[in-house]
């Protein structure tokens, strides 16, 4: 049974879209993906449009600022800092007004912002030392996270009307717990953050979100179980990077449909690739993960959701419409399956 926010044959994209015009955007997104469109994010802006800033100026009582080697914390609230909530309030008032000009009011939309791990690895402390490294520092952003997700998500709620689910994008997550990433010095890398350490603190964040959280890592190893772990309603993931998953990978995503946590998988290039694009082509993937996991297929009608296969930032706004549209089509397809299928 499915109990997701979400409607089923639903689908939806993963967050980021070309340009610099937040009007456009948001009637790009709400015309293409009126079951569930999302607050798009234009990271051709630059400073404070990207994730991590845009992330960063919802930070309560934490600044940052913008240093040669990236985001830094900072004493007070300064340009940049600024940059970033005025370029969200942008947003916010474009797709505001873009909704209501809607015919059809979605009563479900979706937000974006960077999961706590991933937010902490690419900013530093004063000394240049990434936030993950100090446990207070963990601790003040975890809780900074928190409030202001949900002082963001209530704002969104109050602009549309609509049920908000919150997507925390995890893209650094399998770094931060193979202890990958490098040190200030780029001589060694920082420690391994335990399994269970990164777990308790995306659960903090996920009860902060509300209902129907979506946690999204676009990596050939996603630590599924430890997502579903933390609270996630559901795993966004890129299926073209499970082409040579292992046996653990594979047992992970049987084990998140069987538990009724439903997989977001990102199925249409997010780019053009000059080659020519069909429902079923994109959609043959999805076929072929519930075959090779042991589901029949009518497991996509409810445990599955059509996107993307990651950010567009990089795509034509040609590109753009038809990947949005076979998006939908597919989420309707998932839910009706053509007969042939």
């Amino acid at each position: 049974m499915n109990t997701t926010p979400w409607k089923p044959g639903s689908a939806t994209g993963i967050g980021s879209l070309p340009g610099t015009d937040p009007h456009e955007a948001s009637r790009i997104v709400l015309g293409e993906l009126p079951l569930l469109p999302h607050l798009p994010e234009l990271p051709e802006r630059g400073v404070g449009a990207d994730i991590i800033g845009r992330t960063a100026g919802l930070l309560v009582d934490i600044p940052i600022e913008v240093v040669p080697s990236g985001y830094r914390v900072t004493a007070h609230p300064g340009r940049h800092h600024r940059r970033a909530v005025d370029l969200m309030r942008y947003d916010l008032d474009a797709f505001e007004e873009a909704f209501q000009g809607t015919n059809l009011r979605a009563e479900v939309v979706k937000i974006q912002v960077a999961g706590p791990w991933t937010l902490m690895s690419n900013i530093e402390l004063v000394r240049g030392h990434r936030v993950l490294t100090d446990p207070g520092a963990v601790k003040e952003f975890t809780e900074s996270l928190a409030e202001g997700l949900k002082l963001h998500v209530a704002e969104v709620v109050k602009r549309t009307g609509a049920q908000v689910v919150v997507q925390l994008d995890e893209p650094g997550l399998p770094a931060v717990l193979e202890g990958l990433l490098p040190t200030p010095s780029k001589l060694g890398t920082v420690r391994a953050v335990p399994g269970p350490d990164a777990r308790d603190v995306l659960a903090a964040i996920v009860e902060a979100a509300g209902p129907g959280v979506i946690i999204h890592c676009c990596a050939p190893k996603p630590p599924v179980t430890l997502l579903r772990e933390a609270g996630a309603t559901a795993v966004a993931l890129d299926v073209s990077l499970l082409r040579g998953a292992g046996p653990a990978v594979l047992d992970e995503l049987g084990e998140a449909w069987q538990a009724g946590t439903s997989l977001w998988l990102g199925l249409v290039p997010s780019t053009d690739p000059g080659t020519e694009v069909t429902l079923r082509r994109v959609a043959k993937p999805a076929l072929e993960l519930a075959d090779r996991l042991g589901f029949p297929r009518t497991v996509l009608s409810g445990l599955a959701l059509p996107t993307p296969s990651c950010g567009m930032a990089g795509a034509s706004e040609r590109w753009v419409r038809r990947a949005l549209a076979l998006t939908r089509d597919l989420g309707k397809a998932f839910l009706e399956p053509p007969e042939d299928w």
